[in-house]
């Protein structure tokens, strides 16, 4: 169909304007060079002045008529590089052969998508154990936010993936977190409710009667004058559970950017040090720090603890300094959202959903908390 000659330089494609493509626009006629790009992609390029008809920058509409040169500066799609190993550092808490817990930082995502297709902590596992390439998913059978910190279990195996999947589904996995909240919480409890998507906002979960059953345990460890920390069990693992389930206690997550209240810091309430520690605080304060499960190769049950993250500590410290007042106004959280939803930045919930209806309800007991 052509005789335009081609060479390729890392992404930088020369091509040469055949005779019969003469009298096409310039998009045209590369669509018809790069069968590959769609022609969309290919105006974009156009515009972005990533492409040159004899070393000059053209429009889509450009008229060609055979023998220009033209140059293509090929931009990557940023998912091609989502399952590629990255040397990204890894705290490994345990591995052997079949197993690998990590100690999740805040601030990384845990599997790629729109947004965030590299830095994962896929692409570090894939750099750390190169054999998890044959394994679904680079081994991930649980998840937790961005912005939460914490313990994960990574299977080296297909077997050892299996095991696990069973495990969450049957609900045996030991899940522990410590969170800290707004307002003062008096006694330990249960919140037993249905989640869902949200039906206002899809990047969001609520309470829903039609939702999956979801059960948060919390236990006080520690009140102060306008925060509580606690210590969560989770008996099922739903998407962001613990966030919205105490949201639901009208005790938001500190920091939540996502389901936290507007007018909720009681600034008069607090000293200045502890004003500074809320305010340098980026994230919701939730750290998973125990995990038990059975080991998939030797049946024993195993369970592994770690410290409090360290700005959790620090917000915890500035916490136990206050002065608690003798004449403390009671506060009332506000209902108002805390952001809107077009601020929310999507951390998508169908990281697993790959159109196997079987192989996703494997994942159904995944938390996302």
């Amino acid at each position: 169909m052509t005789d335009a000659t081609q060479q390729s330089l890392n992404n930088l494609i020369h091509l040469t304007i055949s005779s019969d493509l003469g009298g096409l626009r310039l998009d045209v006629a590369l669509q018809r060079l790069l069968p590959e790009h769609s022609r969309s992609r290919l105006q974009a390029w156009i515009k972005s002045g990533l492409v040159t008809v004899d070393g000059k920058v053209s429009t889509a509409k450009t008229k060609v008529w055979g023998g220009e040169k033209v140059s293509v500066d090929v931009q990557v799609k940023p998912e091609t590089y989502a399952f590629t190993a990255q040397d990204i550092p890894l705290d490994i808490v345990y591995e052997d052969d079949h197993i690998l817990v990590v100690n999740k930082p805040a601030g990384m995502v845990v599997h790629p998508a729109a947004g965030n297709w590299e830095g994962t902590l896929l692409n570090a596992l894939l750099f750390h154990s190169p054999q998890l390439h044959d394994v679904p998913r680079a081994g991930i059978v649980h998840r937790l936010d961005k912005e939460t910190s914490g313990l994960l279990v990574v299977a080296k195996t297909l077997n050892a993936q299996t095991h696990l999947v069973r495990q969450l589904q049957a609900r045996t996995v030991k899940r522990e977190y410590r969170a800290i909240v707004w307002g003062q919480l008096w006694r330990n409890g249960v919140v037993d409710q249905p989640l869902g998507r949200d039906p206002r906002s899809r990047t969001k979960m609520a309470i829903n009667r039609m939702g999956k059953p979801a059960v948060t345990r919390y236990e006080i460890l520690e009140r102060f004058s306008v925060q509580t920390y606690l210590r969560c069990n989770l008996e099922t693992g739903r998407t962001h559970q613990i966030r919205v389930h105490m949201q639901h206690l009208k005790a938001p997550l500190v920091g939540d950017p996502v389901y936290g209240f507007r007018g909720i810091v009681p600034i008069r309430a607090m000293t200045q040090t502890l004003r500074d520690a809320v305010s340098q605080f980026h994230r919701q304060a939730l750290h998973a720090i125990k995990l038990g499960l059975v080991h998939p190769a030797t049946n024993e049950f195993m369970e592994w603890q770690i410290e409090l993250a360290d700005d959790m500590k620090v917000l915890l410290e500035a916490m136990r300094h206050e002065d608690v007042r003798d004449d403390e106004e009671d506060f009332e959280l506000s209902m108002e959202p805390y952001l809107a939803d077009e601020d929310y930045e999507y951390d998508d919930d169908d990281l697993f959903d790959d159109g196997d209806e079987e192989d996703d309800a494997d994942f159904d007991n995944e938390e996302d908390v």
